[in-house]
């Protein structure tokens, strides 16, 4: 009996295999290659990959370089020279001063480079300039923020000028004729120029605004010409008009109640002793007149001055007008060409006030 055999369909890959030689592998073609594959990649990739380390070096170099000659040439052009340059917040300041000293700081770098910081510190030195705001508006802009000084006071110096000052003690430049000339100046100015003088002189301009508001309430400032703040414990006031050559001398303290009551005091004696009144002095506790003959009265019919610098200090009653002769007669005290010179106030009591006072 036979037996039939019947091949499986895999046989006849199995023939196919053997048919093939030993030590040889098929490999699917890439997609898109030519029949031959023959042709190379020529992309800039593939071939910097063929370009020495050296010449990589190089042609960093040269790429560096060519963009900062670029970048110069570009920021000096002529688009970026300036050509407008806009000021606001000048009032007081020259706004043509302020345009023509940026004009000046961007000349040779232009809108572009220019150093923005360094312009505004060179604007914040003119005297009415507090700070300035310099910002760039491309291509041929530049854009200046002021904010200025305030003029509080009118200071008059030993050389007899007048400058304004604002809160921080920054001379702002002399008085002019146009200016609103206010109540009264500031005398005792530190003119030194040191740090120390300049905190000096910002408490004096603090004390003045204080004054000047105090005044203004009980409508004293117009009778006063100038306030002398060079010692802020000794505060005097010069009076303006008929009565120019009297001091009132306030002290340190409550200088609105005191300053009134020195004026009550001047007129109430105006008729008789206006005309030889020198100075009028409230720093004892009561209203002492002193007189171009060399004397010093005290009013009798003021209210009693308490001494406010001396918290344990009781008001003191005034006394009557006597004349030096008779008090110097009552008291048995030698002649004033006998008596020994009295001690001024820091050397601020002028020579034709001298002599004694009446207790």
């Amino acid at each position: 009996m036979k037996e039939q055999v019947i091949a499986t369909r895999g046989s006849r890959s199995s023939r196919s295999a053997a048919a093939q030689p030993r030590g040889f592998v098929q490999r699917p073609a890439r997609r898109g290659s030519s029949t031959g594959g023959s042709n190379r990649d020529f992309s800039p990739r593939a071939l910097y990959g063929y370009v020495p380390s050296a010449l990589k070096v190089v042609l960093a170099i040269l790429t560096v370089v060519t963009l900062i000659i670029g970048y110069r040439v570009a920021s000096s052009a002529s688009l970026f020279q300036v050509r407008s340059i806009d000021v606001s917040g000048a009032s007081r300041t020259s706004a043509a001063e302020i345009e023509s000293l940026t004009r000046r700081a961007v000349a040779r770098t232009g809108v572009w480079r220019a150093d923005l910081s360094a312009i505004s510190i060179e604007l914040e030195r003119l005297p009415g300039v507090r700070r300035a705001v310099v910002s760039r508006v491309l291509p041929d802009r530049l854009r200046v923020r002021v904010s200025e000084r305030v003029p509080v006071a009118v200071v008059h110096t030993s050389a007899g000028h007048f400058f304004w000052v604002d809160e921080e003690g920054v001379a702002l430049g002399e008085m002019k004729a146009a200016d609103t000339v206010p109540a009264f100046f500031i005398r005792g100015w530190n003119e030194d120029g040191t740090e120390e003088a300049r905190k000096e002189n910002v408490e004096r301009v603090q004390r003045y605004v204080e004054v000047s508001h105090e005044w203004n309430a009980l409508a004293l400032s117009e009778r006063v010409s100038e306030v002398n703040l060079i010692d802020l414990r000794d505060v005097r006031a010069q009076l303006a008009g008929n009565d120019s050559q009297i001091e009132v001398r306030l002290g340190g303290q409550e200088l609105g109640v005191r300053l009134k009551l020195a004026l009550d005091a001047l007129d109430q004696y105006r008729q008789t002793r206006g005309s030889s009144i020198t100075y009028l002095d409230l720093q004892t506790g009561r209203i002492v007149i002193g007189t171009n003959s060399g004397s010093k009265v005290s009013t009798a019919n003021e209210p009693p001055v308490s001494d406010s610098t001396n918290p344990e200090s009781k008001p003191v009653t005034p006394v009557a007008l006597v004349s030096p002769v008779a008090a110097n007669a009552n008291r048995g005290v030698p002649s004033n060409d006998q008596q020994k010179p009295m001690k001024t106030n820091r050397g601020r009591d002028s020579a034709n006030t001298s002599g004694i006072r009446l207790r």
